[in-house]
């Protein structure tokens, strides 16, 4: 069973930073880099949306809204993606949750809360 542990969310004011990193322990290397992985978000009452994705080749695409803001990133190395997030709005509070893809079946971590304050 895959297992993703998220860290970094937090309170941040808005033009802020934060970065998430999401670490898939009990995966070996050989099966990490199988995986497309990515981030996504939800608020309350409001379908989870994609904000990154990267795949095992390194491709990545982004939600228009975060475009030039965020970057999302892997080492392989040590199984683990991140998300670099810049001039945080308060419209990007949500629960932010990582993601690991492969032949269609996704795989949840628990969620990270981050909240921009204006």
């Amino acid at each position: 069973q895959v297992q993703l542990v998220e860290s970094g969310g937090g309170l941040v004011q808005a033009g802020g930073s934060l970065r998430l990193s999401c670490a898939a322990s009990r995966m070996i290397f050989s099966e990490f880099i199988t995986y497309n992985m990515g981030w996504y978000r939800q608020v309350p009452g409001k379908q989870r949306e994609l904000v990154a994705r990267i795949t095992t080749r390194g491709t990545t695409n982004y939600a228009d809204s975060v475009k030039g803001r965020f970057t999302i990133s892997r080492d392989n190395s040590k199984k683990r993606v991140s998300l670099q997030m810049n001039s945080l709005k308060p419209e990007d509070t949500a629960v932010y949750f990582c993601n690991a893809e492969r032949g269609g079946i996704p795989n949840w971590g628990q969620g990270t809360q981050v909240t921009v304050s204006s």
